[in-house]
């Protein structure tokens, strides 16, 4: 009798402790572990991160990191890190938020548009993606990227069509450079090609003329007409003449890429410089600028006219005189070269 008591005893009391483990357990695994206030916060795992480092980063987000570390432990996450943006809810308990951060990766939005040079399309996607601003650099001038592809430095701006795409936040420099040329060749589809042969120019060309409309003028409803002037001078043999081509120009050669120009003077038409179209009667080596898809249909679809010459239209602001003599040009422009004497803009 008294060996059954003390079994009974040794019985219950394994009950109660097995019954403390098992509620212990059930805490860490499926009680709320998050200590964020809102209802969602967001989390980055670097590519390549330790699981030291791991916890780290975590140690903000959850309200107790040791039953956190524990659970992560028996899910065996602590090989099996994944990089990548994650979303946490709010009260989610240790295995919720580690099968988070082994699964939903989270895709981002990367936008980028009207960028100058690549160095500027590096600092802007930087911005929105891990890889830094040296790395993407260093892969959009990638020498054997480049030949392999048929880019030169110069043309290499004009592979980036500015769009929204959807990306991961771990995306490598090389990824996103891979990804851009994949979106490239999407662009040119067969119908863009189709028109760049039936007009006579290439998509580098193409994209060269649009940089320059774009920068003429902001009235996307104006550019197919803007893109058709350039297009009768570039098929007659004519230079092209385009101010922003010079001021393009002359931030290389200073190498300011912050100066405002907003006037062109006569000295400047005379730099020596492969953009200067007032004294090149060739295509600059490359876009000037990041043109917009807008831009670049405006040139594939450009308007049929008989005008060579544009100007600034001081009475309609935004938009431009057209003409097509040189005559009728100089009647036009000595009301726009009044109008900038009298707000006093010399530069």
């Amino acid at each position: 009798m008294y060996i059954k008591k003390i079994l009974l005893a040794i019985a219950l009391i394994g009950v109660i402790v097995g019954g403390i483990f098992a509620y212990y357990v059930y805490q860490a695994v499926f009680s709320p572990n998050t200590s964020f206030t809102t209802n969602t916060t967001t989390v980055y795992i670097p590519t390549d991160a330790t699981y030291t480092e791991l916890i780290e980063l975590m140690t903000p987000y959850v309200k107790d990191i040791y039953s956190f570390d524990r659970i992560a432990r028996r899910k065996g996450y602590v090989d099996h890190i994944k990089p990548g943006k994650y979303l946490l809810k709010k009260d989610l308990n240790n295995n919720d938020i580690i099968n988070t951060l082994r699964s939903k990766n989270n895709p981002i939005q990367v936008s980028f548009n009207n960028q100058e040079r690549l160095e500027n399309l590096a600092g802007r996607v930087a911005s929105q993606i891990e890889a830094d601003s040296v790395s993407l650099i260093r892969a959009f001038k990638d020498e054997s990227f480049l030949k392999e592809n048929s880019f030169s430095l110069e043309s290499a701006l004009g592979m980036y069509i500015p769009n929204k795409y959807e990306l991961f936040w771990n995306t490598s420099a090389e990824q996103f450079r891979q990804r851009m040329f994949k979106e490239y060749k999407k662009f040119w589809n067969d119908k863009r090609m189709s028109k760049a042969k039936e007009i006579g120019v290439t998509p580098e060309q193409v994209t060269v003329i649009a940089s320059i409309v774009q920068k003429e003028t902001a009235k996307v409803d104006e550019r197919p007409r803007v893109a058709g002037v350039y297009l009768n001078r570039f098929f007659n043999g004519w230079k092209l003449d385009a101010d922003p081509t010079v001021i393009y120009a002359i931030k290389k050669h200073t190498n300011d890429w912050n100066a405002v120009i907003k006037r062109v003077l006569y000295k400047d038409l005379e730099m020596d410089s492969p953009y200067n179209t007032y004294k090149n009667a060739s295509l600059p080596p490359g876009p000037i600028f990041m043109p917009d898809i807008s831009s670049i249909d405006a040139v594939l679809n450009y308007e049929k006219h008989d005008y060579y010459f544009f100007v600034a239209d001081v009475k309609n602001m935004g938009y431009h005189m057209f003409a097509k003599t040189l005559s009728q040009h100089n009647q036009n422009r000595k009301q726009y070269v009044n109008w900038i004497n009298k707000k006093g803009i010399n530069r």
